[in-house]
């Protein structure tokens, strides 16, 4: 099924040679941990679930045997559609001691996406909850089975809800099922050998199945753990859904490679997830901006404290100065890191140099990793000369699945990654996101950054979340027009009371957003990105009415 992969000859080679690439697969990296960690705890989440590396390893063991009895081979994939629990984690790791292949799917998804994903990956095993979160998951993945031929076994984990089907559980599994010896699990792979298949976030409405090989999740998260001088001491705190790169990649993987500790919520709520990063004493954490967002207004208005929080990982946008300033008034480091799926956050700001950059770079390439600013014509730019961000390195995927044609627009032949954003890179190596090049507003012949725009909005009175589209017209070819979440009590909010703080903050007035659209809640994708896709559809559904 992946006879499509792209992977440039002379590039893996060298990534052999430099020791990046090679015969490791992550259920080797997993066996280590367990040796040497079995009473370590790898995994807690709100629930009360816990689990030590060797507890995790029965549980693993047990579900891939399932597998294999249920004749799931070698590179066959899996898909799972869980929230943030712990077993999402025992069903990665019970995947690649069967050899299979992880298809994680996003809560969301309803009957056509499951239909449409678990065809196109070939999925030969489904696992899902029998209900969470007002949505009935049992009756779902029911309506849909029928029209899903090559699955071999569908498995509902039933601890939200009892079931209501004569479909298998994974309690009874884990109760009643012999776990594999090591001998029994697939040591039959190299690190080439696909690990896992990511869908892309979707903010331009569609999304792709992104390839990703043990090599390059291995060595991503090596060379981050590495830089960030994690040990098996460090406790991580997961906000985001496991199945986006950020989870999976730095929440499933990363502490697994060192002896480290998980602690997850399954939802997101930010006083509970405070009291928890404080009772478990995490000491790092990572997701997208609101995330941090939250918490530092929640620490400000009750007087709190995270004591044990060494820094905070933040992606999906840029970091403000004044947003790095708030965070160290409460001893954290924020810390912004840049990427995507296809090339997992490859650049980051280190923690000892945030104060210094303050917001004002996205950081350094990772260990091992190419980063480089093109022009249209793909010729390299000069410091200080924006252009489009591309990345090579070991981490970089190998194709989309089934879909040659996006793969070679975005994955050249020489392995660079096409990213599509736009950036700056200073001297040092240091790069600062600027937008995306779809983007950026042409207004009358001149290009304006969408998010430097939206930056000048912040603190504005009355405004909550708030984001920065182009709005088509005839004569300009785009205006700017801002959607905006009005904080309670103000939904009188109106476009010349924003104007009127532009003016005070001595703003220039090509920046000032010529429509103002009040929307209850701005769409995000689970990594924290604007789907502006959606806010483009409103707009047009609007000017329409």
């Amino acid at each position: 099924m992946f006879e499509e992969i792209k992977i440039n000859p002379g590039q893996k080679q060298e990534y052999i040679n430099k020791g990046y690439w090679g015969n490791r697969t992550l259920l080797d990296c997993w066996e280590e941990s367990v040796e040497k960690y079995p009473d370590r705890e790898y995994v807690a989440d709100d629930r009360g679930f816990r689990y030590t590396y060797g507890q995790m390893d029965e549980a693993a063991s047990k579900v891939a045997a399932y597998l294999l009895e249920k004749g799931i081979k070698p590179r066959d994939v899996v898909s799972f559609q869980l929230p943030i629990w712990s077993e999402f984690a025992l069903l990665t790791i019970a995947c690649y001691k069967a050899g299979a292949v992880a298809h994680p799917i996003a809560m969301s998804y309803e009957e056509k996406e499951l239909i449409r994903s678990m065809t196109v990956t070939e999925s030969k095993a489904y696992f899902g909850p029998t209900f969470f979160y007002k949505t009935d998951y049992e009756s779902r993945i029911l309506a849909v089975k029928d029209k899903l031929p090559l699955l071999k076994a569908i498995v509902l984990v039933d601890y939200a809800k009892e079931k209501r089907s004569s479909l298998p559980v994974l309690r009874d599994i884990l109760r009643e099922s012999k776990p594999l010896k090591k001998e029994q699990c697939c040591h039959d792979l190299t690190g080439q050998d696909i690990a896992v298949i990511l869908c892309t976030s979707g903010t331009t409405g569609g999304t792709k199945g992104v390839l990703l090989t043990h090599d390059n999740i291995r060595c991503s998260e090596e060379a981050f753990n590495r830089e960030l001088g994690l040990t098996k001491e460090d406790i991580m705190f997961m906000p985001a859904p496991l199945n986006h790169a950020t989870g999976f990649h730095h929440g499933v993987i990363a502490p697994m490679l060192i002896g480290a500790k998980l602690i997850l919520q399954q939802k997101y709520r930010c006083k509970e997830a405070i009291r928890l990063m404080n009772q478990e004493r995490c000491t790092y954490s990572m997701g997208a901006t609101p995330f941090i967002y939250d918490i530092l207004r929640e620490l400000e208005s009750s007087k709190g404290s995270l004591p044990y929080l060494k820094f905070y990982l933040c992606g999906g946008a840029p970091v403000p100065g004044y947003m790095v300033q708030r965070a160290w008034k409460h001893k954290i480091l924020l810390c912004e890191v840049y990427g995507s799926t296809e090339s997992v956050p490859h650049v980051f700001v280190r923690p000892w140099e945030a104060l210094e950059l303050n917001g004002s770079a996205s950081g350094r390439a990772v260990e091992g990793v190419e980063v480089k600013v093109v022009d249209d014509e793909g010729k390299e730019v000069p410091r200080g000369v924006p252009g489009e961000e591309l990345s090579r390195g070991p981490n970089v995927f190998v194709g989309y699945l089934k879909d040659r044609k996006i793969t070679d627009e975005m994955l050249d032949d020489d392995g660079w990654f096409h990213s599509g954003d736009l950036c700056v890179m200073d001297e040092k190596g240091n790069i600062r996101i600027i937008g995306r090049k779809k983007d950026m507003i042409v207004r009358g012949g001149e290009n304006l950054n969408s998010n430097e725009i939206n930056d000048n909005l912040e603190g504005c009175p009355g405004m909550g979340d708030h984001t920065i589209i182009g709005m088509p017209d005839d004569r300009l070819g785009e205006r700017i027009c801002a959607f905006a979440v009005p904080l309670p009590g103000c939904e009188d909010l109106n476009l010349e009371a924003l104007i009127a703080y532009l003016k005070e903050k001595k703003v220039p007035k090509r920046f000032w957003p010529e429509r103002l659209e009040l929307i209850d809640r701005i769409p995000h994708t689970g990594s924290g990105k604007v789907k502006k896709y959606l806010l483009q559809e409103e707009l047009k559904r609007r000017t329409k009415g």
